[in-house]
């Protein structure tokens, strides 16, 4: 550990001033609260789509495994942000309620529980898979943890932009964990996760402005404002889009996913159209809502397209 890193764990705060002797011990649900359990089911999806896709198979059980493996280790990395951010967490409206600053865990119990759980994710990965999709995992942690939520997050409005990739590797962990190796098309998944993010999450920065600015977090918004947050969401998503058929066109996938990138992409570009407009209100809200659902379809359409193939 790097004396920034050991500094930084140091002077994050205990908590938002909770009396701990004042609240109920936490139960179940507030442990469950701290992996992330939405994020993590994105997480798991396309991880479970990148197993899908890949050529060859696992037996169900190790299947199994390295998607429990992923999950876990996500979950572990969400529980090391909310400890770590539990004073700006505390500022804010949309994450006051969290176990840490509403004082129904205590930080060192969070970061030991995200600390075990992190281990041993990696360890039963690299024992139970192959060491090269324990490597992505530990990677994919490591960057979320200490990248994005120590190094950027507090420093940059680029945070949500170098950040995404933690976000973006789980399709490489699972066509890791079937094959063994890394090839074109898990890359160029990891690149649509990668460029998704920021108009993912800028859409959120949009209506959330005030609580970021309250607790300090330098999101887009806060520090260059709405405008140029709405151009570079525009931006973004053409990228998005050109990332999301390169499969198609370089011939790695079929016309299953292709025709479902396309048409995915004409309705995110006019989402993303009307934010850059300014005039609809909603519009950042409803391109948050729709981003989701974008990324289950467009990555359900990856594996439907791989067993059309299979089937032909």
């Amino acid at each position: 550990m790097t004396d920034s890193v050991a500094s930084a764990y140091a002077s994050a705060p205990a908590s938002a001033g909770a009396d701990w002797r004042a609240v109920p011990v936490a139960d179940w649900r507030d442990y469950l609260e701290l992996l992330k359990p939405r994020v993590v089911s994105l997480v798991v999806f396309t991880g479970l789509c990148g197993l899908l896709a890949a050529p060859g198979s696992l037996h169900p059980t190790l299947a199994l495994t390295a998607l429990l493996c992923i999950a876990v280790g996500a979950g572990a990395a969400g529980a090391f942000n909310q400890w770590f951010e539990s004073d700006t967490d505390a500022l804010m409206r949309r994450t006051a309620s969290r176990p840490i600053p509403a004082g129904r865990i205590e930080p060192a119990e969070a970061l030991a529980f995200a600390v075990a759980l992190a281990g041993a994710s990696v360890a039963i990965m690299g024992l139970a898979i192959n060491w090269l999709a324990a490597g992505l995992l530990l990677g994919s942690i490591l960057f979320y943890t200490h990248v994005y939520t120590v190094w950027l997050k507090r420093r940059t409005p680029q945070n949500i932009v170098i950040g995404g990739a933690a976000g973006a590797f789980p399709p490489l962990i699972g066509w890791a964990a079937v094959t063994g190796d890394v090839s074109t098309l898990p890359v160029l998944l990891f690149a649509i996760i990668f460029l998704w993010t920021p108009p993912h999450f800028w859409s959120l920065a949009l209506f959330a402005c005030k609580d970021y600015e309250r607790a300090g977090i330098p999101m887009l918004p806060v520090v260059a404002g709405e405008r140029v947050t709405r151009l570079q969401i525009w931006l973004y998503t053409w990228a998005l889009v050109a990332a999301s058929v390169a499969p198609w066109a370089l011939g790695l996938t079929g016309a299953v996913y292709g025709l479902t990138a396309s048409g995915l992409g004409v309705l995110f570009l006019a989402g993303a159209w009307r934010v850059w407009r300014g005039t609809d209100l909603k519009a950042p809200k409803l391109l948050f809502g729709f981003s989701i659902l974008y990324l289950f379809v467009l990555f359900a359409a990856l594996v439907a397209d791989r067993l059309a193939g299979v089937a032909a």
